[in-house]
C-alpha cells in the first residue's frame, strides 16, 4: 500500500509523518521498521500519524519509535505535528488541542514560526513512570552493572532518568545510556538523560532515546531535564536547552505547573512510500 509521506525535523530529530485523516495508515512494528530505516526506507527517528480525534480535542497523534513500539509522547514530533497540519490545510488554528496515548497536549504556532508546546505537568509517583522500587525522590541511586550514579526519574507521559554530568561530551551515553534503558527497574524501558550545568538558565543535554538510541535532540527529554535540575535546586524557572541538535527553551513554575516547550520545526521533504 503506497502511503504519502512528509519528513520533517526539530533539531535534528527527525520524523516521517503520515495522515491518516485522508488516506489509511495501517503499521505494525515491521512496517514501521521498514519505513524508519536509513538505508532501505525513508528513515527517521519516529515515525508520526496524524488521525482523527476520538474526544472533541482537534486531532490524535500517535508516535511509532524507530524499533517498531508505539510510545506516548514526543516532544519535537508535536511541534512537527502542529506545523504539518497547519501546512496541510487540516486546520487553520495556531493553537489545537491533540490527544496522545498518555493524554492531551496543546501546541501553539507562535507568529516567528517557532513553536510552544503545553507538554503536562511532570509526575513523579513511581507508579506513573514506571520505576520499580522508587521513592519519588528528587534523585534516587540506581545500581547499573556495578556502578551507582544517582537519577531524577519522572513521567513526562514518557518516562525518563536524568543525571547530573561534569562535562556532557564525556558522558558514557553510548554505553551506559542502552543499559539504564533496559534496567529490570524500568519495566517499560526509559529514556536516558544526561544534563550539564552550565549556568542557572542554561544547561547541556544529551539524550538516549527509549527504542531511538542517541539522537540529536528529545523535547521530553529536555522537558524532563529542566524539571530535574529545578527540583535539585539548580536551575531556574525558565531555561535554554543546548542540545546536539540546536536550542530549546523549557519553562516550569514548579508544583502541579504545566511544563512549557518552545522550540523550531521545519519541513523537509515530502513523498511516497511504496511500503
Amino acid at each position: 500500500m503506497t502511503l504519502k509521506f512528509t519528513k520533517m525535523q526539530g533539531l535534528g530529530n527527525d520524523f516521517v509523518v503520515l495522515d491518516g485523516i485522508r488516506q489509511r495508515v495501517d503499521l505494525d512494528p515491521a512496517r514501521v521498521r521498514a519505513l524508519a530505516d536509513r538505508h532501505f526506507g525513508v528513515g527517521c527517528d519516529q515515525v508520526l500519524v496524524v488521525e482523527p480525534a476520538q474526544g472533541d480535542a482537534d486531532f490524535r497523534y500517535r508516535i511509532f519509535n524507530a524499533s517498531g513500539e508505539e510510545v506516548e509522547h514526543c516532544g519535537n514530533g508535536a511541534r512537527c505535528f502542529v506545523k504539518f497540519v497547519r501546512d496541510q490545510g487540516l486546520t487553520e488554528k495556531r493553537e489545537i488541542r491533540v490527544e496522545t496515548k498518555n493524554g492531551l497536549i496543546v501546541p501553539r504556532l507562535e507568529a516567528d514560526g517557532q513553536v510552544t508546546v503545553d507538554m503536562g505537568a511532570p509526575r513523579f509517583a513511581p507508579a506513573d513512570v514506571p520505576f520499580t522500587g522508587g521513592t519519588g525522590a528528587v534523585a534516587e541511586p540506581l545500581d547499573v552493572d556495578g556502578t551507582v550514579v544517582q537519577v531524577s526519574v519522572l513521567s513526562m507521559g514518557n518516562p525518563h532518568a536524568a543525571q547530573v554530568v561534569a562535562d556532557v561530551d564525556a558522558a558514557p551515553v553510548a554505553t551506559q545510556g542502552p543499559r539504564i534503558e533496559h534496567h529490570p527497574r524500568f519495566p517499560q524501558r526509559v529514556n536516558a538523560g544526561y544534563i550539564e550545568v552550565v549556568d542557572r538558565v542554561t544547561i547541556r543535554l544529551r539524550v538516549w532515546e527509549r527504542g531511538a538510541g542517541e539522537t540529536l535532540a528529545c523535547g521530553t527529554g529536555a522537558c524532563a531535564a529542566v524539571v530535574a535540575g529545578i527540583r535539585r535546586g539548580l536551575l531556574d524557572a525558565r531555561v535554554t536547552v543546548r542540545t546536539r541538535g540546536g536550542v530549546l527553551t523549557i519553562g516550569w513554575a514548579g508544583g502541579g505547573a504545566p511544563v512549557l516547550m518552545t522550540g523550531p520545526a521545519m519541513t523537509v521533504f515530502e513523498g511516497t512510500w511504496p511500503g
